[in-house]
């Protein structure tokens, strides 16, 4: 299984990297990454991914996540949190990784930066936008996302980096592209405001390519390449996201 792992994660890198040269250059110049999905998974396929050259992980069980990292720390790893935060998990998500994909409101922001360490650097953290007002999905409404960044850039320990979405799911392939068009749409909105909003975190793993041509500043989460494609997509355990993340 560990070859297999390493052989996915080459792979995945490679198309990503094909699909990024054709995307529009939107994204800052920065270089597409990959972002593993490592929920559910066993720490020796981590350490296989890593061994591949991944840095980044992304994590959304608090308690399953907090394991890996102890279990792990001999590795330099990038830990990204990408699930629904509940406030009674604020205080060790703000301790315990480097990245939060998922904040929603003003009151999860406020506790995630009194709860950061002050030894640690600023928690580099997205907003997560409903794009069409969904009622099962959390994320701040477009209208109301302006107002929630402003406030957002003013709390200390916190760094404003970008916007993340999970779109309603779209079965034909020619209209995945429109909600990620209006996720960029809305990030160059706050740029235009003077507000850090050039990364986006967005799509699952079977609109890659549309998020990418529509130029989310790429960094790519898709399972990691952690088991094989197959097995991800059977499981559904590959949510992909989009976005352009600097070295850790």
């Amino acid at each position: 299984m560990t070859q297999s792992i390493v052989e996915n994660t080459h792979r995945l890198r490679r198309h990503i990297a094909v699909l990024a040269t054709q995307a529009p250059p939107t994204s800052g110049g920065r270089a597409a990454q990959l972002l593993a999905v490592s929920k559910g998974q066993p720490v020796d396929a981590i350490r296989a991914a890593h061994a591949a050259g991944q840095l980044h992980f992304g994590e959304s069980r608090v308690d399953e996540a907090l394991k890996k990292q102890e279990t792990l720390a001999d590795l330099h790893l990038c830990w990204h949190f990408i699930g629904p935060i509940q406030s009674n998990k604020t205080r060790r998500i703000a301790a315990h990784f480097d990245w939060v994909h998922s904040v929603d409101s003003l009151r999860v922001a406020e506790r995630l930066s009194a709860q950061r360490p002050a030894t640690a650097p600023p928690l580099r953290v997205l907003l997560q936008v409903n794009l069409d007002s969904e009622p099962q999905k959390r994320g701040v409404a477009p209208t109301g996302l302006a107002t929630l960044a402003g406030a957002v850039t003013e709390l200390p320990h916190l760094q404003l980096c970008g916007l993340m979405a999970l779109p309603e799911r779209r079965p034909v392939a020619d209209h995945r592209r429109e909600p990620f068009d209006r996720l960029r749409g809305l990030a160059e909105q706050l740029q235009q405001l003077g507000l850090p909003a050039k990364l986006l975190s967005m799509g699952m793993s079977d609109d890659m390519e549309a998020a990418i041509a529509a130029g989310a500043a790429p960094l790519v989460e898709r399972g990691g390449g952690l088991p094989p494609v197959r097995e991800l997509r059977r499981h559904r355990q590959s949510r992909a996201a989009l976005a352009a993340v600097e070295a850790h």
